[in-house]
């Protein structure tokens, strides 16, 4: 998986977020941001069950955040530590670390 939006890797990725959720959405982008660390810890374990739970637990939450694409990211973590494929894993990590660099909430 890869962010398509555009074609520009340097674009910013605008979110809309109902204002409700003003509050919320920085913790839980930062906490999406300390996953990636957690992930290459476990990694490097080859703890492929709890990064099966993560990326469970990321697909879940995403969408109920307004972030589609963090829910696809954690389908994507969910199976590939299924298939124990460490390289998707690897995408999938960087494809999380390049979203969040380029994500603007905008609250509507």
């Amino acid at each position: 998986m890869a962010l398509t939006d555009d074609g520009n890797d340097h674009e910013k990725i605008v979110v809309k977020i109902d204002p409700d959720l003003e509050e919320l959405i920085p913790g839980y982008l930062q906490n999406r941001s300390n996953d990636v660390q957690d992930v290459q810890e476990l990694l490097n374990k080859a703890d492929f069950d709890s990064i099966q739970r993560m990326g469970h637990t990321m697909k879940g939450s995403g969408g109920g955040y307004g972030f589609d694409f963090i829910s696809a990211i954690g389908m994507s973590l969910e199976e590939a530590s299924m298939e124990k494929d460490v390289q998707k894993i690897q995408n999938s990590l960087r494809d999380l670390c390049d979203f969040l660099d380029r994500v603007k909430v905008v609250y509507k």
